[in-house]
């Protein structure tokens, strides 16, 4: 190989990409496990090696170079196909695990109760659930594959529309049986948000043209599922989302008392990364995730959507 085609030393390249993300060296000494004074020694290294400066060192900050912006995008690419190959070889000797990641509320009322599907189906892959509201990097943190409630942009995942989703009020059996019925009952009782959406109640009161109930009052949840098992144990009326709700309405823990249903302004996408496509345990849970997402018929017979 000729001197202008060799490569630099890979740990100081791997120093310069770590670097390069945090505009740290001391955090790049801490994801590498090294010490910033390695850090430091390998990029000034790097750039004797490339003839260049890299880093403009500031007082209290460090810079790119136009050189450090030229090459910073290469060795993000190039480290993550590395990562990308090392990984599909753990995942042939460890092809029995699998790592899901998915919102919360979404896991707990609709992905756990039917895990046992898909363990049925595939007794030889193991399931491991990861459930946050935090926007995982799945290719770098080892997650598989994920479900995302939200519009299905998200840069350098494949993402594909599994369920779209619909919102009407959920109570207790009986709750409302001696408040006179309809809508405007809903000021004798607690309503019971969810942090997360905070415009549905007024949304829904507005779309029924009910001015009489304050959208604002009431009880605060921070997940959707601890909203619904408050209303199930009669402490109020929460705004039921149609894939989070399906369950306990069909076991009759839920009663959806009025008719109006606004359709939701996102849905849930199963999301992964390219890279991610033709293993077989992660192509398995797909196809089962795909046919496991279903609209209950239980609620179309039950909640219709608004008239025009």
């Amino acid at each position: 190989m000729s001197p202008s085609r060799r490569l630099p030393p890979l740990a100081a390249l791997r120093a310069f990409e770590a670097a390069a993300r945090h505009l740290s060296f001391t955090r790049a000494a801490e994801e590498l496990h090294v010490t910033q004074a390695a850090v430091s020694h390998q990029i000034r290294q790097l750039e004797e090696d490339l003839g260049v400066r890299l880093f403009r060192r500031l007082s209290r900050a460090l810079r790119l170079t136009e050189a450090g912006q030229l090459l910073a995008p290469f060795l993000q690419d190039g480290f993550a196909l590395l990562h990308a190959g090392v990984d599909r070889v753990r995942s042939a000797a460890q092809g029995s695990v699998l790592t899901v990641t998915a919102p919360p509320s979404f896991a707990a009322s609709w992905l756990v109760p039917r895990l046992v599907q898909f363990q049925r189906r595939h007794p030889g892959i193991e399931v491991r659930l990861v459930s946050t509201m935090r926007k995982l990097d799945l290719f770098r943190e080892g997650i598989d594959v994920g479900v995302r409630y939200g519009r299905g942009a998200w840069p350098g995942l494949i993402a594909e529309r599994l369920m779209t989703d619909d919102l009407f009020p959920v109570c207790a059996p009986g709750l409302l049986d001696e408040t006179g019925g309809g809508p405007p009952a809903l000021s004798s009782v607690q309503l019971l948000h969810v942090q997360a959406f905070p415009d549905d109640w007024p949304r829904w009161l507005a779309a029924t043209g009910v001015g009489s109930v304050d959208a604002e009052r009431g009880s605060w949840f921070d997940t959707a599922g601890a909203a619904y098992e408050a209303a199930a144990a009669g402490l109020g009326v929460a705004m039921g989302r149609r894939q989070l709700v399906a369950d306990a309405l069909a076991d009759g823990r839920l009663v959806a008392p009025f008719a109006t249903a606004l359709p939701a302004e996102v849905a849930y996408y199963l999301v992964l990364p390219p890279e991610h496509r033709g293993i077989a345990r992660i192509e398995a849970f797909c196809s089962w995730l795909r046919d496991a997402a279903g609209v209950s018929p239980a609620i179309d017979r039950e909640i219709r959507p608004p008239k025009p």
